[in-house]
């Protein structure tokens, strides 16, 4: 019986769009197991009263990270990813969190927005900005304003000079009041700085008149005496 013969020809290989593919579908297929076998232990239950689905929550990042979900540093290979997609979506599941919220944000963009916070400042007289910013940011960023403190040291740094020493004086207790006082500081001083600036730009113009005025009759008079003089 002649030999067979052995194939010259090299197995080719995968590319990087055959190996993400080949990912997407493993994780696809584990999770669907997953579903499955949650299905079934929901089943051998034999609960007769309906499951009510858990509501949604918009959680902070605090809260989230008390579930203490786990860290996928990218040199565990595809076996490592398949394992973190499922361990992060059982923390989903169980922190009840909403779709929107179910985003990775790397450590560098965390900075950036602390930075961000750090240095936000009331541009103008747009206070409305200033503190729909802020919320935004303090939601963010929870470890830089941990307790009402920290809150109000960080709402009231970036408030004006104008206004800053009055908010800091009524002591307010929660960022709500500490948002009134400062909205009603800011309308009382922009509704009154526009008539004082245009009493001093009249008061300006009256004095400049009455400078020019009295340097003419001076002069005129000066140069009647001097005419009569022999």
């Amino acid at each position: 019986m002649p030999p067979k013969r052995r194939s010259t020809f090299a197995t080719p290989a995968m590319t990087q769009a055959a190996i993400r593919q080949l990912v997407a579908y493993s994780i696809t297929t584990v999770l669907e197991a997953q579903a499955v076998n949650m299905a079934n232990a929901d089943n051998t239950n034999r609960n007769l009263k309906p499951r009510e689905a858990p509501i949604a929550r918009n959680n902070s990042y605090k809260e989230f990270m008390r579930f203490q979900p786990f860290n996928f540093k990218g040199s565990e290979g595809a076996v490592g990813l398949i394992r973190w997609f499922k361990r992060t979506e059982l923390v989903f599941s169980r922190s009840n969190c909403i779709e929107d919220c179910k985003k990775c944000c790397p450590q560098t963009e965390v900075q950036k927005m602390e930075d961000k916070f750090y240095h936000l400042t009331v541009k103008g007289n747009d206070l409305k900005r200033y503190v729909r910013r802020f919320q935004e940011l303090a939601t963010l960023c929870p470890t830089m304003v941990s307790d009402s403190k920290k809150m109000m040291e960080a709402f009231i740094g970036g408030l004006p000079r104008s206004i800053k020493g009055n908010v800091t004086a009524s002591k307010p207790q929660t960022l709500e009041k500490a948002i009134n006082i400062a909205q009603r500081i800011m309308d009382q001083l922009t509704k009154h700085t526009p008539m004082q600036v245009s009493s001093d730009h009249k008061r300006k113009f009256n004095d400049r008149n009455s400078f020019n005025n009295n340097n003419y009759r001076n002069t005129t008079t000066n140069n009647r005496y001097n005419n009569h003089q022999p």
